[in-house]
């Protein structure tokens, strides 16, 4: 038979083992709750963002290149013109 020392010692291991348990499992149902909380406040109408190449910006971005490309290449184009290309 084991000592009443070890059995002291297995008793005491046990039921801190299942107290540390309770209060991690505890702990984690808290985080899961708060953060559910956190992203039912956030509407849905809010995360809903134009694209960073939305509608607007890549009519702006080729209008730009459009720009960009008539100057550079405008010279270019003005002198082959006048030598018959």
């Amino acid at each position: 038979m084991i000592s009443v020392l070890a059995q002291e010692r297995v008793l005491g291991a046990a039921l801190g083992s299942a107290l540390a348990g309770f209060v991690v499992f505890q702990e984690r149902k808290s985080i899961y709750a708060s953060i559910s909380e956190d992203r039912s406040r956030v509407s849905p109408r809010n995360q809903i963002q134009e694209p960073l190449l939305g509608k607007s910006s890549r009519s702006e971005l080729a209008q730009m290149w459009n720009q960009a490309v008539d100057k550079t290449f405008g010279p270019v184009i003005e002198y082959l013109s006048s030598h018959g290309w």
